[in-house]
C-alpha cells in the first residue's frame, strides 16, 4: 500500500489498511495465514505492540481470526444474507417453513441453546405489549449457530395470557415456529416492524457469539402485530455484524 510522509494515521492502522488490501485484492485467500507479528516487525521496522495491534484491527472487524498456537488467519466464512421481507412473509411461516430456511439456502442452521419460561414484563416489553402491570409474558431465548460459528442471539416475549399451554411455551414449537403457532391460536401476524441499531457487545454478548469485544453487534427488535393493530410479539435479536448482510428488497 503507498503512503506519503505526511500521512497521519497510527502506524498501525497504516499496516491493518495495507493487509486489508491485500486480503481484498485475493493475495490472501480464506484460510490463508497472515504475516505474523514478527514478520510485521522486521517488513515495517515496527515494535511489537504495533504489529499486534495492527492484527487486532483485523479480528475486530471480522476479517481474520487468530487460531491458538498457529497464528492469525483469514476468515474463512460466508456472510449471512438476512432477507428481511422474504423471510416474514406468511407464505414462508404459514406452509410449515422456518423464516430463517429464506436465509441460509443449503448451509447448517442449528439452535445450539433454548430456554422457555414464564416471567414478569420488563416495563419496556410491557409498554410494547400494551399490558397491565401483574401481567405476565413467556420468554424464549435462543442461540443460533452456522456453520458451527454462532451468529444471532434472540429473546422472545409474547402475552402469557394468549400463548399458555401451546407448543410456543415448549423448546419445539413444530412446523412454522412461533407464528404458525399464534395464526391457530388466532393471533395470526399480519404486520411487522423491524427496529436496527448496532453498538458494541457486551462481555456476556461477546463470548455467547464467540467474537472479540472490539466486533460490533447489530440490534434488531421485531414487533408482531395481529389483526386491529395488537402486539403479539416482541423479538429482541444481537446479531454478530461481521456475519451478517441485511437485505431489503421491495418495490417503489
Amino acid at each position: 500500500m503507498a503512503t506519503t510522509d505526511d500521512d497521519r494515521r497510527p502506524k498501525y492502522q497504516r499496516i491493518a489498511d495495507s493487509l486489508r488490501e491485500a486480503i481484498q485484492s485475493g493475495e490472501y485467500g480464506p484460510g490463508d495465514r497472515l504475516p505474523g507479528e514478527n514478520d510485521l516487525m522486521s517488513e515495517h521496522g515496527v515494535a511489537r505492540m504495533t504489529a499486534r495491534q495492527a492484527l487486532g484491527v483485523l479480528k475486530d472487524e471480522g476479517i481474520a481470526e487468530s487460531r491458538k498456537g498457529a497464528g492469525v488467519f483469514v476468515r474463512d466464512y460466508r456472510p449471512l444474507r438476512r432477507r428481511g421481507i422474504q423471510r416474514l412473509a406468511q407464505e414462508q411461516w404459514g406452509s410449515g417453513r422456518s423464516i430463517w430456511s429464506a436465509d441460509i439456502e443449503n448451509r447448517t442452521l442449528v439452535v445450539d441453546q433454548v430456554t422457555v419460561s414464564e416471567e414478569a414484563a420488563p416495563e419496556r416489553v410491557a409498554l410494547v405489549l400494551d399490558l397491565a402491570d401483574d401481567d405476565d409474558v413467556c420468554v424464549r431465548r435462543r442461540r443460533f449457530v452456522l456453520d458451527g460459528k454462532p451468529v444471532l442471539l434472540a429473546t422472545s416475549y409474547l402475552p402469557a395470557s394468549i400463548v399458555e399451554g401451546s407448543a410456543i411455551t415448549q423448546e419445539d414449537t413444530g412446523p412454522g415456529g412461533t407464528y404458525a403457532r399464534l395464526a391457530e391460536l388466532g393471533y395470526k401476524p399480519v404486520h411487522f416492524r423491524e427496529e436496527i441499531r448496532s453498538r458494541m457487545p457486551t462481555k456476556h454478548e461477546a463470548a455467547q457469539l464467540s467474537i472479540s469485544a472490539g466486533t460490533p453487534v447489530i440490534l434488531i427488535c421485531r414487533t408482531a402485530f395481529a389483526d386491529e393493530g395488537r402486539p403479539v410479539e416482541i423479538n429482541e435479536m444481537t446479531l454478530d455484524a461481521a456475519s451478517y448482510i441485511l437485505e431489503y428488497d421491495f418495490d417503489a
